[in-house]
């Protein structure tokens, strides 16, 4: 098995957006490490899932506090592995064979593989790409110094996982309401205060904290962003305990604790009125990251129903020979192939708002994609795992099999890095704000201009949908607040539909036969999915060539 050889639809794509030497060198380490994270990788998954999770070792002989957890030597071995490939350190430095800086493409790349095997890492893995952005963008010399090599080590100096400490009891995603507080001391503060959501606890260098300083005003306006290593310099606790681990539905590899500081040295990171700010920059590049993992469950949980229908006999027949487990796996096949173009075709301009090289619309449209995909993404993983388990029958429900903590894992990606609701706001926040919903009108309308050489047919259904999104963002701006926040979602929900066909459509432009297959598949499923009857059933017509990638010349029917 290899996670990347098997994709050929993702190699096409990272084909087509990276440049032909950093392609050529990323097919190669991806697929070593997709061989990896296929074999390896999933042994250690599994054993950490059902036997191997994090254990807190509270206090030592002596009954003194060490808070210490413990992780199995597999999940050691997988961490090592796993950031020694860059997956962290690249996106900021050169890569050695390349001689040039890696990028977000490469680093997401390799956490689509990674999730499709353990999801519950890549949560250490995303925050400590949301603690290299902060340090390499904000700190000082001297701090950046101090904890940056080690954040980005790929094996030359001890390495440094990174966490990023929000929630507290009182505010959940009501950041404004933290109470931590930072006393300053000398030419550093000490944190005082709980975290109470702290994933990667215990296991981080250095997290990166939201902190309240004396004489700050209240609200996120007061909260200033500090850099805190977990460990003083002589390897003892820098004023921190873990109260307890979380025992989690899923994603078990990751330790989640509440985290107590008591005196922890702690240093201030950029402007400290923006410590609310930097943090939210660092919340989009883990919302992106929240996408990719799901489509990494996404492609897995596919690839098991797949697999699963192509071996089993039921009825005298192999399932996938029936038309309906032909619909399901096409159905999946397609939505999980336009969804991943979608996102990693997207990458490149959030590359250009991180590094700073971005227009202020370009700057709007970031956040406003980043709201609809991670939402839609993350709904979609646990359907996927639904699906993948139901095709599986009972099989599906035991935990021999995947399926069981693809789903458990799949249900966390909803709440992590903002739920449904808290999305569905911030798409209204940059409606009433930035008029974003002009600027998202405007981009598609001009994109899907330029594939109307296509049949009338299927862009007359996209073109529809945008005067629909016009005539719901008219009403949303005269509604009442409640009327507002009610129809938020529904908003965020017909916008991701129309991004994703624009995106079905631009792939079809090429003429590429499979590719206007599934364009038909994906507008037919999203826009005409009402009809009682379906008399042409392009979902089993196209079964071979989307699912199985066979060649036919059979030529396409005129639609």
């Amino acid at each position: 098995m290899n996670f990347y050889k098997e994709d050929f639809q993702f190699q096409s794509l990272l084909k087509e957006l990276l440049d032909q030497p950093f392609f050529e060198y990323a097919d190669k380490e991806l697929t070593v490490f997709g061989e990896k994270c296929a074999t390896a990788v999933d042994d250690r998954a599994r054993f950490t899932d059902r036997e191997g999770q994090p254990r807190l070792n509270k206090y030592d002989a002596y009954g003194e506090d060490i808070s210490e957890v413990w992780v199995n030597e597999g999940y050691r071995r997988t961490v090592e592995e796993t950031y020694n490939t860059g997956i962290v350190g690249y996106v900021h430095k050169e890569i050695p064979a390349l001689g040039e800086k890696g990028n977000y493409i490469y680093s997401y790349a390799q956490g689509y593989l990674l999730s499709q095997t353990e999801p519950g890492f890549y949560c250490p893995v995303t925050l400590s790409m949301a603690t290299a952005y902060l340090l390499n963008q904000y700190a000082s010399k001297d701090i950046k110094e101090r904890f940056l090599p080690h954040v980005l080590s790929t094996g030359e100096v001890t390495h440094y996982e990174g966490a990023t400490f929000l929630t507290e009891r009182q505010g959940g995603s009501d950041v404004g309401a933290n109470e931590t507080k930072a006393v300053e001391e000398g030419n550093h503060f000490k944190l005082y205060g709980e975290k109470y959501f702290a994933s990667n606890a215990g296991m981080c260098g250095v997290a990166m904290v939201l902190a309240r300083k004396e004489g700050a005003p209240s609200g996120t306006k007061g909260l200033t962003l500090f850099a805190v290593p977990w460990r003083n310099q002589d390897g003892t606790l820098n004023g921190i305990r873990i109260r307890r681990l979380k025992d989690k539905l899923g994603v078990r590899a990751v330790p989640s604790a509440e985290v107590e500081f008591d005196g922890a040295d702690a240093f201030v990171v950029g402007d400290p009125a923006k410590g609310f700010y930097y943090m939210m920059e660092a919340l989009n590049l883990s919302r992106v990251c929240n996408a990719v993992a799901s489509l990494g469950i996404m492609r897995r949980a596919y690839y098991e129903a797949k697999e699963y229908a192509l071996k089993r006999d039921a009825f005298g027949s192999k399932l996938a020979n029936y038309p309906m487990v032909k619909d399901t796996l096409t159905r999946l096949a397609v939505k999980l192939e336009i969804e991943t173009r979608t996102v990693f075709t997207y990458i490149p301009l959030f590359e250009r708002v991180m590094n700073n090289q971005a227009s202020q619309k370009e700057a709007i449209l970031n956040r406003l994609y980043i709201a609809l995909l991670k939402k839609e993404t993350a709904e979609q993983a646990i359907h996927y795992a639904h699906e993948a388990i139901e095709m599986h029958g009972g099989n599906g429900y035991i935990e021999d099999f995947v399926t069981p903590r693809l789903l458990r894992d799949a249900q966390v990606l909803t709440v992590w890095e903002g739920a449904a609701n808290i999305l569905g706001l911030e798409v209204l926040r940059l409606i009433e704000k930035y008029k974003a919903e002009e600027l998202f009108l405007e981009e598609m309308s001009q994109r899907l201009r330029g594939v109307a050489h296509l049949p009338s047919e299927w862009t007359y259904l996209v073109e529809n949908k945008l005067i629909q999104l016009q005539n719901l963002s008219k009403s949303l701006r005269t509604a009442s607040a409640d009327h507002k926040t009610f129809h938020s979602k529904k908003a965020a929900e017909l916008m991701v539909k129309i991004f994703e066909s624009i995106v079905a459509l631009e792939q079809a432009a090429s003429g590429d036969r499979r590719a206007i297959m599934v364009m038909e598949v994906f507008l037919e499923e999203t826009w005409k999915s009402s009809y009682l009857f379906n008399e042409e059933m392009r979902t089993v017509e196209y079964f071979s060539e989307i699912v199985l990638n066979s060649k036919s010349e059979k030529p396409l029917s005129v639609r």
